[in-house]
């Protein structure tokens, strides 16, 4: 009988180092708005901070998974995570003292951007290395349940520690997760990326991460379905979600539903774990489906319980197509390309947020924003399954499956959130 992961020296720091780290990522935006808001009393403050640290995420994202290809990969996530401490402790001291400036803090959170894009991709490329290919599905859900409890517990706990101790020191705990993190993933394995004795250039090397993308059929074919899904439901969940849901029954409906969401994310990330299907990435694209159902529901003008067991599944959807993704991702693209693969990936999925974010809201004035909900429910859903009619995405085996229990090389490899395309937006 197979032990547990978690049982695994080198898995279970990977696992504690990511708890501890998406903990306090999971607090930090709470802290960082009120923390803004109240010493600028600035909504234009805020949204250049947050611009700041969204730019150069999607900005860098290309460098970034050519350099954990080329370097070895804990390297890469311990100096990224050292780098957000300092940074992250930086802005808490701003705080802390008083001396909060829009330049500073700005500059500050562009540097944590820059730094999550080449945390993204070295942690999508650093699973294999350190579990069986034939576990690689459990080793991702496992991952999920971290991400999602996070998710539902982090906000909670930095809006009472915001409360109770002020917006610094939520700040200040999460440069110490980032600290704690970084010692964790010090000591694992010290592995290279690309098995190449002598580096390509950096621009050379992102142009091969394009040419094995798009030689591999399935990657870009269900990479153009996340990118209509985020463009057509991201914004339209955040933006216009809230409005509805206010209309059907009062503003505190709205917390309950990313609740249950959350839940449903939760509970499908542990499902996950035991659950053994023959194709994984066709039951994910299947799954990425059900996320449309919210919007149909507030589309349709139906009551909250529908609502409420819409964003349930919804939630149960998502976590199922991030982990068969990311696991498909592993098991199948080469690991000397894979960060690079997936640097593309995720670049490609989530540039349309923005576009879609700034076109719901002229649509709605336009169309009214139930035909738009109920209109971006019916294409989301389209897209999530416009890839299984082809058979190089419906037809992918799943290792576990397969019968396929060789380790994988553990001198070239390859892991959100967490970084897996969630069509919805967190």
């Amino acid at each position: 009988m197979r032990s547990h992961l978690l049982t695994q020296a080198d898995f279970r720091r990977l696992f504690t180092g990511q708890l501890v780290t998406l903990l306090g990522s999971s607090m930090a935006p709470v802290a960082l708005t009120f923390a803004v808001l109240d010493a600028s009393g600035s909504t234009s403050d805020l949204g250049i901070v947050l611009a700041a640290r969204m730019l150069p995420l999607l900005a860098f994202l290309l460098v970034g998974g050519a350099t954990a290809d080329r370097l070895p990969r804990r390297t890469v996530l311990a100096a990224t995570n050292l780098g957000s401490a300092l940074t992250q402790g930086c802005v808490a001291g701003l705080l802390l003292t008083g001396h909060y400036a829009l330049l500073p803090v700005a500059v500050l959170e562009f540097l944590n951007g820059t730094l999550a894009a080449f945390t993204t991709p070295a942690l999508r490329g650093v699973v294999p290395q350190l579990v069986d290919k034939a576990r690689l599905r459990q080793a991702n859900a496992l991952l999920g349940v971290v991400r999602n409890a996070t998710k539902i517990l982090g906000p909670s706990l930095s809006g009472v520690l915001v409360v109770v101790t002020g917006s610094g020191p939520a700040i200040a705990f999460d440069a110490f997760t980032y600290l704690l993190a970084a010692g964790c993933l010090a000591r694992l394995p010290l592995t290279t990326g690309a098995a190449t004795t002598r580096p390509t250039p950096l621009l050379t090397s992102i142009r091969e991460g394009w040419t094995e993308f798009r030689r591999i059929r399935w990657v870009w074919l269900g990479t153009l379905s996340f990118c209509a899904i985020n463009l057509v439901q991201t914004g339209t969940w955040q933006i216009l979600g809230p409005a509805l849901t206010r209309q059907i029954d009062g503003e505190a409906t709205w917390g309950f539903v990313l609740s249950v969401r959350g839940i449903g994310l939760l509970v499908m990330s542990a499902l996950m774990y035991r659950l053994v299907v023959r194709h994984l990435l066709r039951l994910g694209q299947l799954m990425s489906a059900l996320g449309a159902l919210p919007l149909l529901v507030l589309g349709t003008h139906l009551n909250t319980p529908w609502l409420l067991t819409g964003a349930f599944v919804a939630g149960l959807g998502f976590a199922a197509s991030g982990i068969g993704w990311d696991t498909s991702l592993q098991e199948h693209v080469p690991a000397r390309v894979l960060s690079r693969v997936s640097s593309y990936n995720d670049l490609l999925s989530y540039l349309t947020v923005p576009v879609g974010q700034l076109c719901v809201g002229p649509l709605a004035r336009v169309f009214g924003p139930s035909r738009v909900t109920l209109t971006a429910g019916i294409v989301s859903a389209v897209a999530a399954v416009i890839p299984l009619a082809f058979k190089a995405v419906r037809r992918l085996p799943h290792a576990q499956s397969a019968g396929h229990v060789a380790l994988a090389p553990r001198t070239a490899d390859p892991c959100p959130s967490g970084s897996s395309p969630e069509p919805a937006g967190e």
